[in-house]
């Protein structure tokens, strides 16, 4: 977990911090050549330069997403984007989070992947890499 991850999640309350704790020793644990950093405000992991997975702390709780998880085909990523690709779920409490759906989702991740890095150049058309 780089730094400013770290001092993202200290400024949590402890039951927030124990969950982005759990989340951003997952992710780096399975997506290791991912870059990590505070991208809008929250922690964002990049592969080749293009944004992946993160969290932020919102109302409802610690929203994980995933910027091309609607097309995981995941039922547990119920809250899905309406102008993009992203779906994401939401956590209150550590055991909400299924280890072994968190880690398919991290694989998937890497397997599916629209390519956010040049929608500005494509004047917002998204285009799939993978």
């Amino acid at each position: 977990m780089t730094t400013d991850t770290q001092k993202y999640n200290d400024a949590l309350s402890s039951d927030d911090k124990a969950i982005c704790d759990l989340l951003a020793n997952t992710i780096d644990g399975i997506l290791k050549d991912a870059e990590n950093k505070i991208w809008h405000r929250h922690p964002v992991w990049f592969l080749d330069g293009n944004p992946t997975v993160g969290y932020s702390k919102q109302k409802a709780g610690i929203r994980l997403m995933f910027w091309s998880g609607a097309d995981f085909d995941e039922d547990g990523l119920n809250v899905k984007g309406e102008k993009f690709k992203d779906a994401s779920i939401f956590y209150n409490a550590v055991s909400e989070i299924n280890k072994k759906d968190l880690k398919r989702w991290l694989k998937r991740s890497r397997e599916i992947q629209w390519d956010y890095k040049n929608i500005v150049k494509r004047k917002g058309k998204l285009e799939r890499l993978k």
